[in-house]
């Protein structure tokens, strides 16, 4: 058993750095690591990419959904004041609605009322379907058949067998019964004076 010991002397000459310090080239077609390094950095940039698509895709669709969902609040309820989350209708599917409910369209009965309609917080950003029509009589007529009473309200727009009368924030228009509003349903002998 030799238990020698060799010692050698390694003379490596001392040369300053390579001026190209890339990695040396690799022949055509070979692939070392750094090739799956580089499919994995893709992906994951792709992957990144989609992700970020996708959130900005769900901001979307959600804030949408949530103004169409307060969109489609349409009913002022005086017996529970507050607002119900039900569609848009027609002035005679609104009238059914509210009569299924035992009350009736909105009927404005002096300017106070009127003042006290529009100053409503849901009122700002929507039309409702009040109780007035325009009748086969050739007037304006409550859903209680009272005549309409010009002195408090000023109306915009057409009188002709069709019309309906919706409210706004400072308005009061005349619209065509098909269209879709939305309502204030009132119980006959009160007042509406809140929306939730």
């Amino acid at each position: 058993m030799d238990t020698s010991v060799v010692y050698a002397d390694l003379n490596i000459p001392r040369t300053s750095r390579p001026k190209n310090t890339s990695s040396p080239a690799l022949p055509r077609g070979s692939c070392a690591g750094t090739c799956r390094h580089q499919l994995l950095v893709r992906l994951g940039g792709a992957a990144l990419v989609l992700l970020i698509l996708s959130v900005i895709g769900f901001t979307v669709s959600v804030r949408f959904l949530t103004q169409k969902s307060s969109a489609e609040q349409s009913s002022v309820d005086v017996q529970e004041n507050r607002t119900k989350p039900t569609a848009s209708g027609t002035w005679k599917e609104s009238l059914d609605k509210c009569t299924s409910k035992e009350s009736t369209l909105l009927l404005i009965r002096d300017r106070e009322e009127l003042t006290d309609i529009q100053n409503l917080e849901n009122i700002k950003e929507n039309l409702f379907w009040i109780g007035l029509s325009y009748t086969s009589e050739k007037v304006w007529k409550w859903t209680n058949n009272s005549i309409f009473n010009s002195d408090i309200l000023q109306i915009i727009g057409v009188a002709e067998q069709g019309s309906c009368v919706a409210i706004s924030l400072d308005k009061v228009f005349s619209e065509h019964c098909e269209a879709d509003n939305k309502m204030i349903c009132q119980r006959d002998s009160e007042r509406v004076n809140q929306v939730c």
